[in-house]
């Protein structure tokens, strides 16, 4: 069985047991969450597909860990004109793996 959710403003083909790197949430690692926005529920040769979600539908996860993603550069410049600016980021995420699909 597999469902569409939508967390973190993305939407993301999940299936029990998948581990997903997502958006940070605000919740401590080993805690449940549960995703109550399920676009679709694929699964038995059928199709339940809401509009705009599925009704009564949840995705339930646990929070593996909240960590921080690998460095990315920004760097811009104007050539001739001397300027410079150089800036690093880092996104934060929250490691969930998937323990049911309610459908």
């Amino acid at each position: 069985m597999q469902a569409i959710i939508v967390t973190g403003g993305k939407q993301y083909k999940v299936s029990e047991g998948d581990t997903l790197f997502i958006e940070k949430l605000p919740v401590e690692a080993g805690d449940t969450i549960t995703f109550d926005k399920v676009l679709a529920v694929l699964g038995d040769g059928q199709a339940t597909i809401g509009t705009p979600v599925v009704d009564g539908a949840s995705v339930e996860a646990s929070a593996v860990k909240n960590g921080k993603g690998k460095k990315i550069r920004i760097f811009k410049y104007n050539p001739k004109k001397g300027y410079r600016k150089r800036q690093g980021h880092r996104q934060p995420y929250t490691k969930v793996q998937i323990q049911k699909i309610n459908a």
